[in-house]
């Protein structure tokens, strides 16, 4: 027999199983000697108290043995021989996609930029030893995408979009640990994640799909109005249907589109900094004990949102027990990430903390910058074309690549701040709400090293505002958050796509182009890791239906 509970237990009790069964035994009438195991099922954690409690749901096998896999296992048959579509980029969109396409009895051909994942390693390092950023390998280019060594998080709020639990299960079937199926807040961890994006490559692999590295897209080949394959730097040429999966950093991939016509529209974004506080601190803030988190409570986690003068001002991609990186995509610019590793046991924790932007703001005066040249290699005419273009200050006439260049221009601003190095400009947090110089930083995780530096002067005036009056209003609401002790660390831009390649619902096809489907977070229909994987399963089954319509 089995039976399933709703348990509220003591962290304690939770991270114990000998001690859980014991509990069930006695809450539930239950002779232990019958319990043969138990699978918790979900698990989420409540701190609103100063007694912290662990919600599970938990399945009791009664007299019956466990089922071997605590998860579903997908099938993925030889496709050698099939039809193919062209998959571009291997990161979360890509790999999910190629993967449904295996299912669906379609050969995947993957094109990817970067290097594989083991390899992007020594390009990451160079940024820290060398202040090197290498163009095509990097924090956001290669295997994995940008989730490969920016946290591994899997939290989404997507669930209407698409099998939420398939994604997880596909990640389990590749060597992720299972309790990602059960947690609140699942989360694999940067460490971890790499050998499981190696495995899902060598699943493809081995059904007869094609994998190629450093290979970029450099145009689609577009006959009539449908995509029937792609150009790359390497002159290889790929034929069939293209699953466009590049990521929101890749600006070249817009500009080309934006070149030849094919429609695109500008995208709200949201920009700030990465707030880092002494893990320390936020798990006795969190957990409301002095003592911190103990021995069973995980990293506290937090989450903050509040309206500032008609924009949302909020807490983004929290890592606690983690560090911050170097999430640059090229040379003149300084942009960072966090991460954490699986065990989120370094000793600070950080979050994104951003300001929305939407696309008629980049009209507002307030978004000028205290430094506004021209990017390199760019003709003054050519960079003023690609800000703005409006009518009477409509924003429909809003040029398609006025965010991305807003984009650009902060993260040279940014870089030009820190020395034209990787070392990131930096403010302790009550200076930066009190407009005051920090003649000293705390201690930080960010690699290249932090300095000092006025961030309240030089970020335009309609972030820095709001990000000082939500600081303000966090710290009211959490006693302790407002802290010196917690630095704010410059610049974090690449929250999500700032344009969207127009496409059908219904068929997932660009509006006006047949045999090219934009996927994921660099289409700007994803958010993360999960909703990435999600619109990947789509666009394939969208892109499998449409090979097995043509001859």
């Amino acid at each position: 027999m089995i039976n399933e509970y709703q348990l509220r237990v003591l962290p304690a009790q939770a991270a114990d199983k000998q001690a859980l069964m014991s509990y069930i035994s006695r809450e539930k009438g239950l002779d232990m000697r019958t319990i043969y195991g138990i699978r918790i099922l979900k698990r989420s954690i409540d701190a609103r108290q100063r007694t912290i409690y662990i919600n599970l749901n938990v399945r009791v096998y009664i007299n019956e043995q466990p089922e071997e896999d605590e998860y579903i296992r997908t099938e993925y048959p030889d496709v050698s021989k099939a039809k193919q579509v062209i998959v571009v980029g291997a990161g979360p969109g890509g790999l999910f996609a190629a993967l449904r396409l295996i299912e669906a009895n379609i050969r995947p051909i993957i094109v990817e930029r970067g290097k594989s994942v083991r390899e992007r390693k020594e390009d990451l390092a160079d940024i820290k030893r060398e202040q090197k950023v290498d163009p095509e390998s990097n924090y956001c280019f290669g295997e994995g995408g940008a989730g490969a060594y920016s946290d591994g998080k899997l939290y989404t709020r997507s669930k209407k979009r698409g099998n939420v639990t398939k994604i997880l299960n596909v990640f389990c079937q590749h060597g992720a640990d299972t309790s990602i199926l059960a947690d609140a807040h699942p989360h694999i961890g940067t460490d971890k994640l790499p050998r499981i994006i190696e495995n899902m490559r060598k699943t493809i692999l081995a059904c007869g799909g094609e994998v190629h590295f450093q290979t970029r897209m450099d145009a689609l080949i577009i006959e009539g109005n449908k995509v029937t394959g792609i150009e790359t730097n390497t002159g290889k040429v790929f034929h069939g249907p293209v699953i466009l999966a590049t990521g929101h950093s890749a600006r070249d991939v817009y500009r080309w589109l934006y070149a030849h016509n094919i429609p695109t529209e500008i995208k709200g974004i949201a920009v700030g900094v990465r707030l880092e506080h002494p893990a320390k601190l936020i798990d006795q803030i969190q957990y409301h004990n002095r003592n911190g988190r103990g021995k069973y409570l995980p990293a506290a986690e937090y989450s903050f949102v509040q309206q500032v003068e008609g924009r949302g001002v909020y807490s983004f991609c929290m890592c606690p027990g983690g560090c911050v990186v170097p999430a640059a995509s090229g040379p003149h610019q300084l942009v960072v990430n966090g991460m954490s590793p699986s065990n989120r046991g370094t000793k600070w924790s950080n979050s994104g903390m951003v300001v929305e932007i939407r696309p008629e703001d980049l009209l507002d005066p307030g978004m000028q910058m205290a430094k506004d040249e021209p990017m390199p290699g760019s003709s003054e005419a050519k960079t003023e074309e690609l800000i703005l273009q409006t009518k009477a200050g409509n924003p429909k006439n809003i040029h398609a690549l006025a965010m991305i260049r807003f984009q650009e221009k902060l993260e040279k601003l940014c870089w030009q701040q820190g020395n034209m190095r990787q070392t990131a400009p930096a403010q302790r947090m009550v200076d930066f709400t009190q407009g005051h110089i920090s003649y000293d930083l705390p201690s930080s995780s960010y690699p290249p090293g932090l300095i000092s530096s006025p961030l309240h002067f030089w970020i335009p005036p309609f972030i820095s505002r709001r990000l000082s009056k939500g600081f303000q209003m966090f710290g009211k609401i959490s006693r302790g958050f407002l802290t010196n002790e917690a630095a704010l660390i410059a610049i974090e831009t690449r929250t999500s796509s700032p344009l969207r390649i127009v496409r059908s619902p219904e068929t997932m096809q660009h509006i006006t182009i047949e045999g090219l489907f934009p996927c994921g977070e660099g289409a700007g229909y994803a958010g993360g890791i999960v909703s990435a994987g999600i619109d990947g399963e789509r666009c394939a089954e969208a892109a499998a239906a449409y090979i097995n319509r043509i001859k």
